[in-house]
């Protein structure tokens, strides 16, 4: 009798071991999946949050966006300028060497 009892007992510790080791891995398995998950997570946020700065400058820069261009009225003198003598000119008030 002394044997089906400890045959039950080893059986029953048998099925407690495989429990515990099944219980680790789905552990193991689930911080792993979160790991992964949260890296995908933040490699799509990131492309999402690229990819509104570049439609945002897009649109801005090259699209509807785009401020029109005034035009600027620039001043243009009323009588052409004389260009300056390229030889200076002695003025006749200028003393002569003596």
């Amino acid at each position: 009798m002394a044997t089906r009892g400890n045959d039950r007992q080893t059986r029953e510790q048998r099925e407690r071991a495989r429990a515990y080791q099944a219980r680790l891995e789905l552990h193991e398995r689930q911080g792993r999946r979160r790991t992964r998950d949260n890296v995908i997570a933040l490699v799509v946020g990131l492309v999402v949050i690229l990819g509104a700065i570049g439609a945002q400058t897009a649109y801005f820069v090259a699209g509807p966006g785009t401020p029109e261009p005034v035009p600027t009225s620039t001043s243009t003198p009323s009588t052409p300028a004389t260009e300056a003598p390229a030889t200076p000119v002695p003025d006749a008030t200028e003393s002569a060497a003596p």
